[in-house]
Formats: C-alpha cells, sequence, structure tokens
C-alpha cells in the first residue's frame, strides 16, 4: 500500500518560504480535512507554524484534531545549527526550536523529526557527526520518532551523498538516518542507482519532488518557488522510486513541491494536485 504524506510547503499556501510569514493562513482542522479527504495518509509541520498554532491551541488539540480526521503519519520540521557549540547564540537557538519539535514529535509519535543545514552555517564534517550522534541521543530520551539528516546542495558541509553516508554511519545512531529528497539528488547528480550505497539502516525517509537539472540564474529562488509537480520535470522519479523499494524502504512517502504557482492555488486544488501527480508516478512501477 502506497502511503503519501503532505509536506508542509506543499500545502501551506500563499507563505513566504523562508523569508517572511513562514505561518499557513490555512487552519489546521482544514489541512487535516482536506489531507483526508484526497487520501494523504498524514501531514508535515514546519517550526514557525507549530509556533504559530500554539498561540490558540495546544499540542493536544492539535493532536485530537489530527486523530479527529483519521491521518496516521507526522512529520516535524526544521532544526539547523544543532551542531554549533554549546553556549554560542546559534546554538541557543537551535536548543530552543529542539524542544519544540521534540514535543511536537511525542505528542504526535511522529515518524521523524528532520534535521539540517539550510542557511549553509560552515563547520567541519566530524563537528557535524558529533552533533549529529547527541541529538538524536537526547531525542530518544523524548520521543521515538527517527532523526534524519537531509543533506543539499545548499549545505556547504554536507553536499554529498559521501559526506551524508559519513555523518551518519560517524553517529552510528540507532534512531538516525537519511532524508533523501529527489530534489536535491536531482540537483547534486545523484542517480537512483547511487542510493544503493545507502545501508538499509539509514535509509529512514524518502520526499519527492520534480525539478530540471539545469539551474536557474536565481538558485534560492528556484529553491523554494519552483520546483515541479511529480512528472512534470525532468528528474528520474520512477526511477528513484523503484530503487527505493528494492532496496527495502517499505514507510510513507513525503510530497515536498515548493512551488509558488502550487501555493497560488485554492487549498482543494492544492491537494489534489500534489497528491494524483504524485499516485501516478508509483502507477507506473510493479508493487
Amino acid at each position: 500500500m502506497t502511503e503519501l504524506i503532505a509536506l508542509y510547503w506543499t500545502v501551506a499556501g500563499p507563505t513566504e518560504v523562508h523569508f517572511g510569514r513562514e505561518w499557513s493562513l490555512y487552519d489546521w482542522r482544514e489541512r487535516c480535512a482536506e489531507a483526508a479527504r484526497v487520501g494523504y495518509s498524514g501531514l508535515g509541520l514546519w517550526h514557525a507554524d507549530i509556533e504559530h498554532q500554539l498561540e490558540t491551541r495546544t499540542l493536544r488539540e492539535m493532536k485530537q484534531i489530527f486523530d479527529a480526521a483519521g491521518l496516521e503519519y507526522m512529520q516535524v520540521e526544521f532544526l539547523q545549527d544543532f551542531f554549533m557549540p554549546a553556549g554560542s547564540a546559534l546554538r541557543t537557538e537551535s536548543d530552543k526550536r529542539r524542544k519544540l519539535l521534540f514535543d511536537l514529535a511525542a505528542t504526535f509519535d511522529a515518524h521523524h523529526v528532520k534535521v539540517g543545514n539550510i542557511p549553509g552555517t560552515p563547520c567541519e564534517l566530524s563537528q557535524v557527526t558529533e552533533g549529529f550522534a547527541e541529538l538524536c541521543a537526547d531525542a530518544a530520551e523524548h520521543t521515538n520518532a527517527k532523526i534524519v539528516y537531509e543533506f543539499m546542495p545548499f549545505d556547504v558541509n554536507v553536499d554529498s551523498l559521501e559526506k551524508a553516508l559519513a555523518v551518519v554511519q560517524g553517529a552510528a545512531a540507532p534512531n538516525g538516518g537519511l532524508a533523501i529528497d529527489t530534489w536535491h539528488c536531482g540537483k547534486l547528480g545523484i542517480t537512483p542507482e547511487d542510493l544503493r550505497q545507502i545501508p538499509r539502516e539509514y535509509f529512514t525517509w524518502v520526499e519527492l519532488s520534480d525539478g530540471n537539472y539545469d539551474w536557474l540564474d536565481d538558485r534560492i529562488d528556484e529553491v523554494v518557488n519552483h520546483r515541479q509537480l511529480l512528472g512534470e520535470g525532468e528528474f528520474d522519479i520512477a526511477g528513484y522510486i523503484r530503487v527505493a523499494r528494492e532496496l527495502g524502504y517499505d514507510g510513507p512517502w513525503g510530497v515536498e513541491i515548493l512551488s509558488a504557482a502550487l501555493r497560488a492555488l485554492p487549498i482543494d486544488e492544492t491537494f489534489n494536485r500534489s497528491y494524483e501527480t504524485t499516485m501516478a508516478q508509483f502507477e507506473t512501477i510493479p508493487a
């Protein structure tokens, strides 16, 4: 059975990704209802939206709404700078967010918490590895959720599959693994066959979105506004899915389409389009 999770930026509506108001104008109850209506098995939440929701409802109330809609999987993001020295300004802010994400993950029994280095804070790879190991150990004291590291082109420390494997294998945490994002893989030149380098125990989470191999002139604008629905770009989405399945991945699949055009659609169309185009990819591959 193919289970999809609508990740936050796919269905958040008219937000300003990373550069303004990041919380959604769509009420949580409405998002849960739409997800259930089209067939999604879960939703993702971004830290800024969690903070905004907590101004008017508790985590327990959020979970009750989620459960009432019949949803199962929760994805939580995003933690950065966890590898910075304790007491530094960046680490202090990261630790505050860590508590928020762990609390929500525990309340929802989340599938995973996603971490990484979106702002591109530089440090030695060994420092990232040590920080990831410490983070995973801390997480195990608070939640059953896995901690997944998302490597990406903008991560100056972990911008290749080899470096990503060095982090998770070096940390050797039983609750630690990788987030495989097909958009980042496509941009980094990581083919579906390359994924066979990943040991099954670290093949923890897969996110799907399409795009083009050549970069636009404004790379930041491209990553937050111009990803494409599945099947509408150049990436070998079916290939990534096929290899993931052959490697034994049997978890839910994230749908992460950061697209200004998609966010501008009415909420029902956003959920419909993201779900239907993604499921169409699976229909071309033998189960």
